[in-house]
């Protein structure tokens, strides 16, 4: 039994099995991922669903599930006169945002499903969570997206708002806590500032960075071992 961390997988499905065969997951083990499955890469929905089909794998919220969450079951309206009147301001907004994110080939892959596999869709993604804690080999962990905007020594988990720790960028220059792990993804390691190793997992200052911007020509989708501390890497060259 052992747990593994994975994030930002972004519809590159070709990418996310690969990995999984190299990890060689058992029905035992645990899969955490701490969001931004959709969006971006080829396959977004066809992702999900494999994940969907994974009773060991446990889902966390990204940016991009919510950009998603708030605009999906607007396009399971029927396109007619009324609902165009009634396509109120925000809604425009969080469409216009969504598409310049990456929402494209999520929303292609959504719109060719049936109404039912579409609902389903929606209600998984509903349930993904916030934020998770947990101990592994006497480590604790702090899971979550992105990071812990607006951070203060003393402040608890529940004080974050959605928008601090989905959205807001981890710090990486400090550390949060002395005695808890927190593993982020969002932030692609090729961007983070005096990393010796851009585009593999980053750990300093109790920081696990696991994003390795997998979309990008230099990136690779990257998990880790809690158990073990073994990274896990797969790109498109393998």
């Amino acid at each position: 039994m052992a747990t593994y961390v994975v994030s930002d997988i972004h519809g590159e499905y070709d990418l996310f099995a690969g990995l999984l065969e190299k990890i060689r997951l058992k029905e035992d083990d645990s899969l955490y991922i701490l969001g931004d499955i959709l969006d971006r890469g080829p396959y977004p929905i066809r992702t999900l669903l494999k994940v969907m089909e994974m009773p060991n794998a446990i889902c966390l919220a990204g940016n991009h599930e919510l950009m998603a969450i708030e605009c999906l079951e607007f396009l399971m309206t029927e396109i007619t006169e009324k609902s165009i009147e009634e396509l109120d301001e925000k809604m425009v907004d969080n469409l216009l945002t969504w598409q310049y994110n990456g929402g494209r080939t999520t929303i292609q892959e959504f719109c060719a499903l049936d109404r039912k596999m579409q609902r389903l869709v929606i209600d998984f993604l509903k349930d993904f969570y916030i934020y998770e804690e947990m101990t592994v080999n006497d480590r604790d962990y702090l899971l979550v997206h992105a990071g812990l905007g607006g951070f203060y020594p003393g402040k608890e988990i529940e004080q974050y708002s959605l928008e601090e720790l989905i959205w807001s960028r981890a710090e990486y220059d400090i550390q949060y806590y002395e005695d808890i792990y927190v593993v982020t993804g969002h932030t692609p390691t090729q961007g983070i500032i005096g990393n010796p190793r851009p585009g593999y997992i980053f750990k300093k200052f109790n920081h696990i960075a696991i994003d390795c911007g997998c979309y990008r020509p230099d990136g690779r989708l990257a998990a880790v071992c809690l158990d073990t501390g073994e990274e896990f890497y797969f790109s498109d060259d393998q």
